[in-house]
């Protein structure tokens, strides 16, 4: 919990619908990044442009993630990339308007075209294979506006080094996660994995991801960050001290 921001609180509304999502990420990004101002997002001329080039109507929740926040790339894209409206494209195989990419190029996420009549269509991921044969468009997340949250929630563990730390955690590591933080209300995904999936928590003003191969944490400030890494010891990757 922040002084004026109910994260956990905030968070159960944000997964709930598109609503929600966008007055988590209002909150969040005022209490952990910078307030959002009306320079945040897109003009609708780029996003008329985007879709004539295109020749699709974007969804409702595309649309207002890019009028609202779509250019704060310190929430949008610190590691993987969230596409500009004229970056924005149908992939080769005419399956999916794409509208993410790693940061390495070794996968994308993007929505289904037969769904694209959605107000807050579900989101896949593609990898990007030796194989191409083997490439498939996976499910991710339920919801773009989730899938947004997600966004945000990812990209800011992995912004400033003063802020941000990662490590290769063991089994005492990971206890000492759970014993130490809050499990956030975010759903397990990505959908249908079976074995590992990603979870959040929250700890004394910080921010964490597990996803069994590595701890991701974020403080809102680098004392924040310091206490994340007395609590759970072991080789922080930036930890100077």
């Amino acid at each position: 919990m922040t002084q004026g921001f109910e994260f956990a609180a905030s968070l159960t509304g944000g997964v709930e619908d598109r609503r929600g999502a966008w007055s988590f990420i209002r909150g969040f990004a005022a209490h952990w990044a910078g307030a959002l101002a009306s320079g945040d997002g897109w003009a609708e001329t780029d996003l008329a442009a985007a879709e004539e080039r295109l020749g699709v109507r974007l969804p409702a929740a595309l649309r207002e993630a890019y009028l609202l926040f779509g250019r704060r790339r310190d929430l949008t894209s610190n590691h993987d990339v969230l596409l500009s409206p004229a970056e924005l494209y149908v992939d080769d195989a005419k399956e999916a308007l794409v509208f993410r990419h790693e940061n390495q190029g070794t996968a994308s996420w993007g929505i289904l075209l037969d769904s694209l009549q959605d107000d807050d269509p579900a989101v896949f991921i593609r990898p990007d294979l030796a194989d191409k044969s083997a490439e498939r468009w996976e499910a991710w997340l339920e919801r773009l506006s989730l899938c947004f949250v997600e966004i945000v929630l990812s990209e800011s563990v992995q912004a400033d080094h003063e802020l941000c730390d990662f490590l290769d955690p063991d089994d005492d590591s990971i206890e000492l996660l759970e014993k130490n933080t809050v499990r956030l209300p975010f759903p397990a995904y990505p959908m249908g994995e079976e074995e590992q999936p990603i979870r959040w928590f929250l700890g004394r003003d910080a921010l964490l991801r597990e996803d069994g191969m590595a701890v991701l944490a974020r403080g809102r400030t680098a004392e924040d960050l310091d206490r994340v890494r007395d609590l759970i010891p072991g080789d922080w990757l930036n930890d100077q001290r």
